[in-house]
């Protein structure tokens, strides 16, 4: 196994990140929504398939927010698929912690993910919250 990783470019929006929102059922958001118009982040790549991918908001405060994780759904090697996002999640944190930020947060409704962010050392916060957005 060859995972490497890199910063997300301007055309894996379009080439890969579409396509794997769309596979899953969900809603993608809109690239300017995303840090840096969908370049702020990173993405997980087996040899030269892609398998995961995630963003990284920095703040004016002490806080990082790492959000967006999404993964390949048709990536069948589940054992590899966890090396990724593992891998993924160390590079964001190391981002932020590169940034001089006390604290990385994450948000997220799906199960297997927080566990993930559990087991990497976050502290799970409120259960009961709902995403509000309000395009001006």
């Amino acid at each position: 196994m060859e995972l490497n990783i890199r910063k997300l470019e301007a055309l894996d929006y379009e080439d890969i990140l579409l396509k794997w929102w769309h596979d899953r059922g969900w809603s993608a958001p809109s690239k300017d929504f995303l840090p840096d118009n969908g370049t702020g982040g990173m993405i997980v790549y087996e040899k030269t398939i892609p398998v995961c991918a995630g963003f990284i908001y920095m703040t004016n405060s002490n806080i990082a927010w790492v959000n967006w994780i999404i993964s390949d759904k048709n990536y069948k090697d589940k054992g590899i698929r966890n090396d990724a996002i593992t891998m993924l999640l160390n590079s964001l944190v190391n981002i932020a912690i590169g940034s001089n930020r006390t604290y990385v947060f994450a948000g997220n409704n799906n199960p297997s993910l927080i566990k993930r962010f559990i087991d990497f050392g976050f502290a799970k916060g409120n259960n009961d919250t709902t995403e509000l957005i309000l395009k001006i």
